[in-house]
């Protein structure tokens, strides 16, 4: 019996000690302000703020060589030496090819023979006209055998020169028998072997040197998007970019962006009849040989600079179910709501809003499958490096059941 009486003075306190939080549940406030708690919930938002940010323009390019030469022979013969290696650097005037060097030899010995000869003639002549003119200024002689004389000499002095030229000649086209390279750079296949016959000025090269660093990137543009650009620099959109500091990069057919930089070169100031686009030109410094002549690239040009630019980041802005672009704005008493806008171009992770926004909106950038225009949010600051990052917004509607 007294076992009984314990257990029920038990029961009894258990069941005063329950009685405010049975009662706090069926508070109206409480359950009120819990269920109110769990309907905001927690979105990443941006706070819209104009800056100064360049235009960039995505346009396709091909990689070119700096210089191109073709190698082909100053004299006619026979090869008997390949003296590089295929693909390899070489300088302007290493040694490439050597035609058979025993004609060009024999030649400038024959000259310089010739030469000598002319020589010998020449300083008889001159001894000559020279004793004639004494005899002649004695009387000794007539006028006409000193005017022979000197015209000898003079012929002689002639003959002399034309022999000099000879042996420069044979010298010349000894020294083209060794084929050098013309600029520096890459050196291709070689096109012919040691015993081919090759002919003076033939229009089959023998090898192709190719400059590789720098290199260059030829891209086009429409010329009604450069039309667009001019009219934008003379309404005072934006703002020109001073000779020599716009900046081009370059991203690779795989789209991994290249390292270095490059600079503009020129933009052709004619139009493809067919295409109506506009040749420009960039060069790339290539210290490593990662662009090679051929290859497709994405050439990435800055050619203005919007002062009062607005952007928001690409996740931001949603399509509509007429195609068109909109985001997502918390307004001041924190409810939601869709707000249209025109987007310009796409560049680094962010649209450029043409119209639609203005400083101070906040946009929302993630959140968006927790809730309808005109519900209530909860927004929290967005940053780059948290991405989709966000952490989950904890049930406060099951807490309140339990």
């Amino acid at each position: 019996m007294a076992r009984f009486h314990t257990r029920l003075a038990c029961a009894v306190l258990l069941m005063v000690g329950l009685a405010p939080l049975l009662a706090g549940c069926d508070d109206p406030n409480l359950a009120a302000a819990a269920t109110a708690q769990s309907s905001e919930p927690e979105v990443s938002i941006v706070t819209v703020a104009p800056k100064a940010r360049a235009v960039v323009r995505e346009l396709p390019g091909r990689i070119a060589p700096t210089r191109i030469a073709d190698v082909r022979p100053r004299v006619s013969g026979i090869v008997v030496e390949r003296s590089f290696n295929q693909g390899s650097e070489v300088k302007a005037g290493d040694p490439l090819y050597r035609i058979d060097p025993r004609p060009f030899e024999v030649e400038l010995q024959s000259n310089e023979a010739a030469l000598a000869r002319a020589t010998a003639v020449y300083d008889q002549a001159a001894q000559q006209a020279k004793r004639v003119a004494l005899l002649f200024s004695q009387r000794a002689t007539t006028e006409v055998e000193n005017e022979k004389a000197t015209a000898a000499m003079r012929q002689a002095e002639a003959d002399v020169a034309g022999r000099r030229a000879d042996v420069a000649r044979a010298k010349l086209n000894l020294d083209y028998a060794t084929i050098r390279a013309p600029i520096d750079g890459v050196v291709g296949a070689a096109l012919v072997s040691e015993g081919a016959l090759v002919v003076q000025n033939d229009a089959t090269s023998l090898a192709t040197i190719q400059q590789l660093d720098p290199i260059y990137a030829d891209f086009t543009q429409s010329v009604s998007e450069l039309n667009h650009l001019r009219r934008a620099f003379e309404a005072g959109d934006l703002d020109r970019i001073a000779p020599g500091a716009a900046k081009v990069r370059l991203m690779l057919d795989d789209g991994t962006p290249y390292a270095l930089t490059g600079k503009l070169l020129f933009s052709e100031a004619k139009v493809d009849a067919h295409t109506g686009q506009v040749t420009l030109r960039g060069e790339f410094p290539n210290p490593k040989r990662e662009l090679l002549p051929g290859m497709y690239v994405r050439v990435l040009i800055e050619q203005g600079i919007d002062t009062d630019a607005i952007a928001v980041p690409q996740q931001a802005i949603q399509r509509n179910g007429g195609g068109g672009s909109e985001v997502f704005v918390v307004k001041d008493d924190n409810h939601v709501a869709t707000q249209a806008v025109r987007t310009g171009s796409a560049q680094d992770g962010v649209w450029f809003v043409t119209d639609g926004l203005k400083a101070g909106d906040r946009v929302v950038v993630e959140g968006f499958q927790k809730f309808a225009a005109g519900d209530k949010v909860k927004p929290v600051a967005w940053t780059e490096t948290a991405g989709a990052s966000v952490a989950p917004v904890p049930d406060h509607t099951a807490q309140a059941r339990r």
